[in-house]
């Protein structure tokens, strides 16, 4: 199949590379950042064997759909898009933390809350709830941002700003876009028929010291989703809710006895199983945007990358 899982351009200029779970950054000139998006696949903090034809294409342009979304109340870090799975930006100095919103008691929160926990990260959450109950109000419950291999870490508040990983001044307008965005995408996603249950965001500062958003947004990599018709009854009734997300994956290798734990092994990924987790991100998609898919050309995608970002960085 005719994925990119890992790249090995050279760019003019081009300073350091920086390989994610799933998106690798060029460093160009110590100015700009050229961010491909593979076809990577990771769950439970490991990177999958095989790439998902079109996910990396799908991730970066919901990303950069709601990056233009959005710029009208947080500024992003984003400048271009020369290709399907590349974003050019402005360098930036990564926070290290990710805020993390959550609007329902689901997933970690839920596995927590049913562990008998009443706090996460510092914030407390109300007696009586069921999995995927709505919040009263959204709660921000940040991670600290993991290296590679190593997982997130809950953190407070209180020891981001104890420990001074983030100063107050900036946590604060931290906790303001975190609000700010969370909004603008539930109002978005209320318009197409879904929930935006939780979600993450990272930020940066530039050179200038603007605090901008970078990354991701709203994907289904980065963020959950709920169908909105029927979300209310399946509540009452006790059942599971219609998901737009990346879980699907996490239930797949559970089902297959894999959690990421040491000992475990990576289920075999057949070119079934791959078909239909590309067609499942074609339709989170077309859901969350709103808008039909089309296909990018992936007969020769290392070369039709590396050539569009040339005539980007060349023009």
């Amino acid at each position: 199949m005719n994925t990119i899982t890992t790249t090995d351009f050279d760019f003019p200029n081009q300073k350091s590379v920086y390989r994610g779970k799933v998106r690798e950054v060029y460093n160009i000139n110590d100015e700009l950042l050229v961010m491909i998006a593979t076809d990577r696949l990771s769950a439970f903090d490991v990177v999958l064997p095989k790439g998902i034809p079109y996910k990396g294409q799908i991730l970066n342009q919901i990303a950069t759909q709601f990056m233009q979304l959005t710029e009208d109340i947080v500024p992003n870090w984003l400048i271009a898009t020369p290709d399907p799975n590349v974003t050019i930006g402005h360098l930036c100095t990564p926070f290290k933390v990710e805020m993390v919103i959550r609007g329902y008691l689901s997933g970690h929160a839920a596995r927590e809350y049913a562990a008998g926990k009443r706090t996460i990260c510092g914030v407390a959450m109300p007696e009586g709830l069921k999995e995927n109950d709505k919040f009263p109000e959204p709660i921000i419950t940040p991670t600290t941002k993991a290296e590679n291999g190593s997982h997130d870490e809950d953190i407070s508040r209180e020891s981001i700003l104890e420990n001074g990983i983030v100063s107050k001044e900036d946590y604060i307008v931290l906790e303001q876009y975190t609000r700010a965005l969370y909004q603008r995408g539930t109002e978005i996603a209320y318009n197409r028929g879904l929930i935006l249950v939780d979600t993450k965001y990272e930020f940066g500062k530039t050179k200038e010291g603007k605090i901008v958003l970078i990354d991701e947004i709203h994907t289904p990599d980065s963020s959950r989703y709920f169908y909105a018709e029927g979300y209310q009854s399946r509540q009452n009734n006790g059942e599971q809710q219609k998901q737009l997300s990346k879980e699907f994956v996490r239930q797949w290798l559970i089902a297959n006895g894999f959690q990421g734990k040491e000992g475990q092994q990576i289920p075999d990924m057949t070119e079934e199983y791959i078909e239909n987790v590309s067609d499942r991100y074609i339709e989170l998609y077309e859901n969350i945007l709103g808008e039909p898919f089309e296909k990018a050309n992936i007969e020769s995608i290392h070369e039709r990358i590396r050539m569009n970002v040339m005539n980007y960085l060349n023009s």
